[in-house]
Formats: structure tokens, C-alpha cells, sequence
């Protein structure tokens, strides 16, 4: 799990940096330091482009990694470690990789082309769907497991608390990350749609003027997700806490 969530903080990461880069593009654009027209700048628009299309679908990729890991976390715990393997989730992070950068060389190769459009907006939907049918039948089948061990006895309710409480917990704190990047890339995302749509739209321009809040949204997830790890993981308020007592220890030394 925590090798889908780095992939998933690769991917924000980028997104921010990117997004950061293509503005300080913009403003030496309009200070005359830069030739929008020019060759260069095309193709360092065309590389930003395709840096935010790879961050897109790498974070909704990673995202169905990591609900894919929970399902198998709490529905084959006993057989969990020798169905997701290292070498297997190594394979799984290279194809997702691979997939985004073919992805983003055709979206940005091929914007123009209807086929592509909808190629890119089916994959969007239908990893979306997978990833909430997924989430909603783990917490389905979870609530009928907890009325289930309520019937019984006491030692059984304990020892299923110790087997399934952390995992769950996990699935909830996931559902939440799931749920701030909806609400942090959907705005931008519904952009794009905008423009391929209907960019001559009168209403739809009346969205499309509100841009820039769509951006510092999208720049914010990077700083959302470790908010959610540090408040909802124990585990990993404890790895932030070491990492910034060893950096200040080191910093007065």
C-alpha cells in the first residue's frame, strides 16, 4: 500500500510543480521576457501539458491501485502477501507509469482528434465508477461482517476488531484521500471537459472564468494529502515526527 501511496504523491507533486512552472512561464510571458509564439515556448507548453495529463490519470491510476490493495487487504488477508508481492506491485506501478506517459503523448499529440477525447474521458468515468463500486462494497460487506460479530460472542467480537479494525480504518482514511481529490482536480477537470465541449459557449465561458481558483485547487492537493496522512495514521504521524526531529537535529549540529 504505502509503495501506491508514494506513486500517488509522485503524481500530486507533479501536478504542483508543473502547474507552478507553466505560471512562472506565463509571467515573464506577459512581462515580454518570453515569446508565447515561439518555437521553444511551444514545445516547453506542449511538455507541461503532457506532465499534467501524466499526474491526472497517474493519481486516478493510483487510486484504483490502492482501493484494488484494500479489497484484497480486508477480503484475503490470510493470502494477502502472497497474492500482492513486491515483484507484483513493482509490475503494477511500472505499467501504470508506462500507461500515463503513452497517455499523456497522445492526449497532447492528438488534443484535436474526437477519439482520443473520448477515450480519455472513458477511462476517467470508468476508473471513477471502480473505484467508488469498490470502496462502497468494502464498507457494504464490512457493515454486514459488524452486525454479524455483534450477534456473537465476546472473544470472537474481539479478535475480529483485531483482525479487521486496522484495515477498515485504512479504507476509511483512503475514501477521505479519494474524496479531496475528487474535490480538488474535479473543477479543473470539468474544464477541460468545458473547453472540448462547448468552447464558444456563453455559459459555459462563465466557468471557464473562474480558472484560476480551478488551479490553486489542484496546486493545493499536494499539501491536502500529507494533512490526511498525518491526522488519520498513527504510523506515519510517527515516521513525519522523526523525519523533522532528525532534520533539526542535524540542522543544529
Amino acid at each position: 500500500m504505502y509503495c501506491f501511496i508514494c506513486s500517488l504523491a509522485a503524481f500530486n507533486t507533479m501536478a504542483s510543480l508543473t502547474k507552478t512552472w507553466e505560471n512562472l512561464m506565463l509571467a515573464f510571458a506577459d512581462s515580454g521576457h518570453l515569446d508565447q509564439q515561439g518555437s521553444s515556448e511551444r514545445k516547453m507548453d506542449d511538455v507541461i501539458d503532457s506532465l499534467l495529463c501524466m499526474a491526472f490519470v497517474g493519481s486516478i491510476f493510483s487510486f484504483l491501485a490502492i482501493a484494488l490493495d484494500r479489497y484484497l487487504t480486508i477480503f484475503h488477508a490470510l493470502r494477502y502477501h502472497n497474492i500482492m508481492t513486491m515483484c507484483r506491485a513493482a509490475a503494477i506501478l511500472a505499467a501504470i507509469w508506462t500507461a500515463c506517459g503513452v497517455s499523456a503523448v497522445l492526449m497532447v499529440g492528438f488534443f484535436d482528434t474526437t477519439f482520443i477525447k473520448t477515450v480519455f474521458l472513458a477511462i476517467f468515468i470508468i476508473s471513477l465508477l471502480l473505484i467508488i463500486f469498490l470502496y462502497v462494497y468494502m464498507f457494504v460487506v464490512a457493515r454486514i461482517h459488524a452486525r454479524k460479530i455483534a450477534a456473537s460472542t465476546a472473544g470472537v467480537r474481539c479478535r475480529s476488531r483485531c483482525c479487521g479494525g486496522g484495515n477498515m480504518k485504512g479504507a476509511v482514511t483512503l475514501t477521505i484521500l479519494f474524496g479531496a481529490f475528487v474535490v480538488c482536480w474535479a473543477p479543473f477537470f470539468c474544464h477541460l471537459v468545458i473547453i472540448m465541449a462547448c468552447p464558444a459557449n456563453p455559459y459555459c465561458e462563465c466557468y471557464r472564468s473562474l480558472f484560476q481558483l480551478h488551479v490553486v485547487l489542484m496546486m493545493s492537493h499536494a499539501l491536502v494529502d500529507p494533512a490526511i496522512y498525518a491526522y488519520r495514521s498513527a504510523e506515519l504521524r510517527l515516521t513525519f515526527r522523526r523525519m523533522l526531529c532528525c532534520w533539526a537535529w542535524r540542522r543544529c549540529a
